[in-house]
């Protein structure tokens, strides 16, 4: 499956008012190779494996394969991954049309909050809510992968 997603830095914490759900999250990597990254998530109890490729058209685009595991298996898988370990928290809202997805992380990046939008095609058009600020979309320093490996 392609994902296509535009991310955003985000202005204020207004959207904590209009989100539907908020779940914690923490990720860890267990490969961070350049034509693929190997991702183990614990989003509240439940587990995912995900498998994301190279990005594409500006970093707008790529492969993505998820599965949910359970969260016994994604523990086990958190034990191997490599260091850092990302933690955030993700609020949900539903704005226009699309589903943003806003997270808070936590340690080093404690004041980073981006937000994601998933698209149907690289050609719609977001109107977008006022909390929402430069889009950083295929900055690779604003990639999950590359946050967790600082310290």
């Amino acid at each position: 499956m392609i994902e296509i997603e535009r991310k955003f830095l985000v202005l204020s914490n207004q959207y904590r008012k209009t989100s539907h759900r908020k779940t914690r999250i923490i990720q860890g990597y267990l490969s961070k190779d350049l034509e693929r990254t190997v991702r183990v998530r614990i989003r509240d109890d439940q587990g995912f494996l995900t498998i994301k490729g190279i990005s594409t058209d500006g970093g707008l685009s790529r492969f993505e394969w998820e599965k949910e595991i359970s969260l016994k298996d994604a523990k086990e898988l958190m034990s191997i991954c490599l260091p850092e370990i990302i933690e955030k928290t993700r609020y949900e809202v539903n704005f226009k049309g699309f589903l943003f997805e806003i997270d808070e992380f936590e340690g080093v990046y404690k004041n980073l909050i981006v937000a994601e939008v998933e698209l149907k095609s690289t050609k719609d058009k977001i109107v977008f809510p006022e909390w929402i600020g430069k889009e950083v979309t295929g900055e690779k320093k604003y990639y999950n992968s590359h946050l967790s490996e600082k310290k």
